[in-house]
């Protein structure tokens, strides 16, 4: 929680988490900032907070707000920004903002900032509009892949332009693309699939490989095309239009591939049982509340995202796009997460390209077309930053290079008097030889397939790029006002989230005493209103619920799983094999994980053995468990004598110890149940008040057992006790005291602060602020 509320401080510098409005990022300005007169809107202590400042948060933070309550607005910002500067200016006066541990993590946010102006805004739209012209269709390819790896040296990628350029004249001179694949294709999955990619759509594969997908006609092969894996040929197989966007709902019932046999018909006889309810007509969003096991969408009717081809599970995306119109309900379809029954809510086209800008502005940031954004980019620093290149100087450089470059051990000699030289200048800035291998022996890698000499020009102009994107990095807050500012929010923000941890945060949750004093200071703020004690059984007829009466009669509650095998001892003994302290073990850390489980442990033994053998392996088996993490209260311990005569095969059979399951929990009883048919019966336990359970509300909330209808269901319910309200507890309020505990801390924080830093307001100054429009 405070980590999120530390990124919402830096990201705003203040918290809109308290303001409650809407934010809107400032567009990226091209426009240099200009120096200008500002009037004081108040001051903090010595510190003037200017009006443009202000007006720039506010602005941001309220959405341009421009109301009939903007007066409001403003003065409750204004009293909020007041108090944000009043903790970064006592931050700044106890020199937190000098510290490495602020200067680097400050940095790391600068750089994410700096991002969205390392792009040439043009291309980016070019590439949006390409993106969302492709996205109106859906393309099926087969592809042929010969890989050579990005930096390979050019006789190597001759070698593969010239092995695929030869199979793509195979395969448009006719031959089965399909066999070429298998017998050509470096890409591992051709084997099985001859190539065929299926269907994909804008942003599923890497940029040239789409943009050459959608370039070739269908039953063409394109020419050689080249991404980041090698050298590709593509046959278009089929085109269809876009099949828009669904948005459906799911009933999940999870199992995988991995389950016990058991469980997974469990599963599956379940989702039988919500479809058949399904089509007979109950209601989808209570059915979906009662049974779904997607805790992330059962409440919202098992409503999922929108998503489109290529977006999830091909056959939960397959079942989803048969489905006709909305309301339809798909069969019962397995997936590697469980089975769903899917309800089509509904089925849109391709939104307008306005609506889905800023997600193309992100995807297209993120994916390969990227490489061609930062191309152009380092193109244009070339100019704007008037790069100047030293041939001669880069000549006695590209010279040093030797084989142990190849090795990634290469190195030079740092005295050298050409170390000195300038290699290349951005703005005048001089960038050394000698700096120029210091990245090269920092960066080198063993490439024993390259060329020592090829390798230094790679190194170079990786530097050459690297050195002019951190000149423009560096140099940011001179050229856009906009990014001067946000990086300014992330220094106080994060200078804010400090002294809120020490003073507010840390101390709140380590100071007991002071919790405690808080607490019977206000103790009138913490009462729990009348509860109940309560047991709620939904039962789907009154049979079920019948049934469930008499099981429920028989405490402890048997239960088929888990099961355990007996353990065979010799004659007359007691003693554990390693074999069955294994087994022993297994059954310790099931009791451990589910403390109502009970283990009825029944030791045999016949006359022909020595007296007390069993009461010994009893003591053997329960000693054992109750020393790996069984606890003794979980064992139901029973002694066999037999006293008759038996044979001797009895008797192997008596030398023995078994064992039978058992629960406390009433759970026990609705999985019995629920094993017979599916969603018959929910049990629910706890203590209630008014409000928490619907059912429990309807009943006169006095002592004794209620039978209520349930929409065609039936609702038993036992309320056991009733307690009046009364005053809570320290720990039973504790979270509650620990928040208001804070908040009382930071408002004595503010206050002594006031009295440190006066605060002084220019009226007339907040006066035209809230009448500006």
């Amino acid at each position: 929680m405070r980590h999120l509320y530390r990124i919402a401080l830096a990201a705003t510098a203040v918290s809109l988490a308290q303001w409650g409005c809407k934010t809107s990022q400032p567009a990226v300005s091209n426009t240099p900032a200009t120096a200008s007169p500002d009037a004081v809107i108040a001051t903090i202590g010595p510190l003037p907070i200017y009006r443009s400042e202000f007006k720039y948060v506010y602005e941001k933070n309220s959405g341009f707000a421009d109301t009939a309550d903007r007066a409001k607005s403003v003065q409750d910002y204004l009293d909020l920004y007041l108090n944000f500067r009043l903790k970064v200016k006592e931050a700044e006066d106890m020199g937190l903002d000098t510290a490495a541990s602020f200067r680097q993590e400050l940095a790391g946010y600068r750089d994410q900032l700096a991002e969205p102006y390392m792009v040439d805004s043009s291309i980016t739209r070019l590439l949006i509009r390409e993106a969302y012209e492709h996205l109106k269709e859906e393309v099926r390819a087969s592809h042929i892949l010969i890989a050579v790896p990005p930096e390979a040296p050019p006789e190597d990628t001759l070698k593969a332009y010239r092995q695929i350029t030869e199979i793509r004249q195979k395969a448009a001179g006719g031959q089965d693309f399909t066999e070429l694949a298998r017998a050509n294709s470096q890409d591992p999955s051709a084997q099985a699939n001859g190539g065929d990619l299926g269907y994909f759509t804008a942003l599923q594969m890497v940029y040239a490989f789409e943009k050459t997908a959608f370039q070739t006609p269908v039953g063409s092969v394109s020419p050689p095309v080249r991404t980041k894996f090698g050298y590709h040929v593509l046959k278009v197989t089929a085109r269809r239009p876009s099949r828009g966007k669904l948005t459906v709902a799911h009933i999940m019932v999870r199992t995988n591939p991995e389950v016990p046999e058991a469980e997974a018909k469990a599963a599956k006889r379940k989702i039988d049982e919500i479809y058949k309810k399904v089509k007979q007509g109950n209601d989808w969003d209570k059915l979906c509340v009662e049974f779904s096991e997607d805790g992330n969408s059962r409440a919202k009717g098992g409503v999922l995202q929108p998503f489109s081809t290529g977006n999830t599970i091909p056959a939960f995306e397959d079942a989803a796009f048969a489905l006709a119109k909305p309301g339809d309900i798909s069969q019962p379809v397995l997936t590697p997460y469980g089975w769903h029954v899917i309800k089509l809510i509904e089925r849109k086209g391709l939104e307008p390209l306005a609506q889905l800008q800023p997600m193309l502005q992100q995807k297209v940031g993120k994916d390969s077309r990227s490489e061609l954004n930062r191309r152009l980019l380092l193109e244009r620093l070339r100019r704007e930053d008037k790069l100047a290149e030293n041939a001669e100087a880069s000549q006695w450089a590209f010279a040093q290079a030797n084989d142990s470059l190849k090795l990634a051990v290469w190195n030079y000699a740092t005295g050298h008097k050409n170390l000195q030289q300038t290699l290349f200048s951005i703005k005048n800035q001089p960038y050394t030889t000698g700096d120029f291998f210091k990245h090269v022996k920092a960066s080198q890698q063993p490439r024993e397939k390259l060329s020592a000499a090829y390798q230094m020009q790679l190194l170079y102009t990786d530097f050459v790029n690297q050195s002019l994107i951190k000149y423009e990095k560096d140099h940011l807050e001179e050229k856009y006002p906009d990014f001067k500012y946000l990086v300014n929010e992330y220094h106080d923000g994060i200078l804010l989230f400090q002294r809120m941890e020490t003073e507010v945060w840390s101390k709140s949750l380590a100071d007991s005493t002071g919790q405690k004093q808080y607490f019977e200071a206000n103790k009138d703020k913490y009462r729990w209103q009348q509860r109940v004690t309560a047991s709620l059984y939904n039962a789907a007829d009154n049979s079920i619920l019948a049934e469930a009466k008499t099981l429920l009669a028989r405490k402890p509650y048997p239960v088929s799983e888990p099961k355990f095998a007996e353990l065979s001892f010799a004659k007359n003994s007691s003693t554990l094999t390693a074999s069955q302290k294994q087994q022993l073990d297994r059954m310790a850390q099931t009791l451990a994980a589910d403390k109502s489980l009970l283990l009825d442990i029944a030791a045999h033994a016949d006359r022909s053995e020595k007296p007390g053998v069993s009461a010994a392996r009893n003591t053997a088996v329960s000693s054992y468990l109750t020393q790996h993490s069984a606890d003794i209260t979980q064992l139901v311990i029973r002694d066999f004598n037999t006293s008759a005569p038996v044979s001797r095969t009895d008797a192997k059979r008596n030398s023995r110890v078994a064992f039978a399951s058992a629960s406390n929990s009433k759970t026990a009883v609705e999985q019995q149940i629920n094993a017979k048919k599916p969603l018959s019966l929910e049990i629910t336990e706890g203590i209630f008040q008014k409000g928490d359970n619907p059912l429990i509300d309807r009943t006169t909330w006095q002592p004794g057992n209620y039978t209520l209808d349930n929409n065609g269901r039936v609702a038993y319910i036992e309320i056991a006790k009733v307690e009046e309200p009364r005053q809570k507890t320290f720990e039973e309020s504790r979270g509650q005291v620990v928040s208001d505990y804070q908040a009382y801390l930071e408002k004595t924080w503010l206050d002594r602060l006031r009295k440190r830093y006066p605060v002084a307001v220019v009226a007339k100054e907040v006066e035209a602020l809230k009448k500006a429009k």
